[in-house]
């Protein structure tokens, strides 16, 4: 699934030039950069996680533009590389998705004013205020000689705050897509290493961050049900914090490096673990309660939460589900640059920039 939000695509042509997948989350700026190692296989040749102060980016809504901006110039530097074209996501939230059903073969002036007719009647505000895009995405289900489309559409302010960080950083974007959908083309670069390649099994992908935790279930490449619930790592930071004596900096570095007293582990990690794998299978239960769906074959644990020792097991205890941690770079050539078992490592919060970064192989 892949959006454009009517950014000048002069880049789609038969060779795309290089591209830096960046996504801008609650906590920090993921930067992703692929090449094409050739017979079909990709190399990440550069990556950054650069750290976002508290409340700079609140549900997905850049708060301060000013300190995302220089957190994109830092982390753009760290990364090496020369490459200055971007994609970028939007929060699911903030965009609006409608599949519609239109005949088959109409021209591209015909089929944007019919999505335009479509989006007038689902979209609660005016045309003019909103960046609107869509896509062809095959025949309709039932229907001969038509055609399914989904229609995306964003109020314009969110697509221009973001643009407006990467471009005072010196960098161009390119591409606008959704989060969500992301995340689902990093899942595609997951599947080869799933039992039979994921063909025919329910993998739900737990994307776990500071705040918010995403439920993606996926059935052959398709999402089948989506959910965000409340529930994130500044809750163990908090209570390090508190527990501590530390401040939000210090516990945020304590809880990634350790260093903390040995009551740690049994009275503030693994009440933390016990909760977040409770979430986990309570999410699940709405899934399978909101659905015809009742069960799950693999759960693929993503974002800061699953980079936290312990997550893994009491997931997969407490859900009675394979669970295992996400890495869209397994297959993948490593440059000589990074350090695979650091990449191993961090690859849960890269799902939604390795996904942005793959948009370069675009057909």
């Amino acid at each position: 699934m892949q959006f454009d939000f009517n950014l000048n695509l002069d880049f789609l042509q038969a060779k795309s030039p290089p591209l830096i997948g960046v996504d801008i989350s609650t906590s920090s700026i993921k930067m992703v950069e692929l090449s094409d190692a050739g017979k079909g296989v990709y190399r990440i040749e550069h990556y950054t996680i650069e750290p976002l102060a508290r409340d700079v980016v609140t549900d997905g809504n850049i708060t301060n533009l000013e300190v995302v901006m220089e957190a994109v110039k830092r982390a753009w530097r760290q990364m090496g590389t020369r490459t200055k074209n971007v994609a970028l996501a939007l929060p699911a939230a903030a965009v609006i998705t409608k599949k519609i059903v239109v005949p088959a073969g109409l021209a591209e002036n015909e089929l944007e004013l019919q999505v335009e007719g479509e989006a007038n009647q689902y979209i609660p505000f005016a045309l003019d205020e909103v960046n609107l895009d869509f896509q062809v995405l095959g025949p309709a289900p039932n229907a001969d000689g038509e055609v399914e489309v989904l229609i995306a559409a964003s109020r314009k302010e969110k697509v221009e705050d973001r643009v407006a960080a990467i471009e005072a950083a010196g960098l161009k974007a390119l591409v606008m897509d959704v989060e969500s959908f992301a995340t689902q083309t990093a899942y595609e670069l997951i599947a080869p290493q799933l039992p039979n390649a994921g063909k025919d099994l329910a993998i739900a992908i737990v994307d776990i961050g500071s705040t918010m935790m995403h439920v993606n279930v996926m059935l052959n490449n398709q999402s089948v049900y989506m959910r965000e619930q409340t529930f994130g790592g500044n809750q163990l930071t908090q209570e390090i914090q508190r527990r501590y004596g530390l401040s939000a900096e210090e516990a945020e570095i304590a809880k990634r490096n350790g260093g903390l007293p040995e009551n740690f582990q049994p009275e503030v990690l693994q009440p933390f673990l016990d909760s977040l794998a409770l979430e986990v299978a309570r999410a699940l239960q709405f899934f399978f309660s909101s659905t015809q769906f009742n069960k799950v074959d693999q759960i693929l644990l993503a974002g800061g939460c699953a980079m936290i020792p312990g997550t893994e097991e009491a997931v997969s205890q407490r859900t009675q589900i394979r669970t295992s941690i996400a890495n869209p770079f397994a297959g993948m050539a490593v440059s000589s640059r990074i350090k695979p078992r650091q990449l191993a490592q961090d690859a849960p919060i890269l799902l939604t920039a390795c996904g942005l970064a793959v948009r370069r192989f675009d057909p």
